[in-house]
């Protein structure tokens, strides 16, 4: 295994939250992030949408693997260098159930959590960038400019 792609939610500011400190988690494995609802994660896992992956992180592995919710968790932390070692110890079978009921409750409250603590999301993110790029913040004036 090479790559893992992740489909998160792109509109969550948590999932974003996520997604950027996980990429910057130095990795044995390439790691990808796609947004869920995208037209490149439906040609990459046809039928992600009946994955429910608008409520539980979907990783896809290069070697045609896939895991959701807390399995995917798991995997995500296996991929990282520093966290390899918890991964084992949410995969025994005494801390998988406790890591499904702890992943569920924040998948089920993310969005709320995510105004409650601020995080902004890729999306929001991009629109704002967007903004800024359209509309000049000031206006330079020629001395033409001046002459009617």
């Amino acid at each position: 295994m090479n790559t893992l792609t992740l489909f998160y939610d792109a509109r969550c500011g948590l999932c974003s939250q996520v997604r950027q400190w996980l990429s910057g988690q130095p990795a044995y494995v390439r790691l990808e992030f796609i947004p869920y609802d995208s037209p490149e994660a439906a040609q990459r896992l046809p039928g992600i949408q009946h994955l429910r992956a608008d409520q539980e992180i979907v990783i896809l592995a290069d070697t045609g693997e896939v895991w959701q919710g807390a399995g995917a968790w798991v995997m995500c932390l296996w991929a990282l260098q520093e966290y390899r070692t918890w991964s084992a110890r949410l995969a025994t079978p005494v801390m998988q159930g406790m890591a499904r009921q702890v992943v569920h409750w924040i998948s089920q409250n993310r969005i709320g959590l995510s105004r409650l603590i601020g995080f902004k999301s890729d999306a929001e993110l991009a629109a704002v960038a967007g903004r800024e790029t359209q509309e000049p913040a000031c206006r330079v004036r020629h001395d033409l400019d001046l002459i009617d």
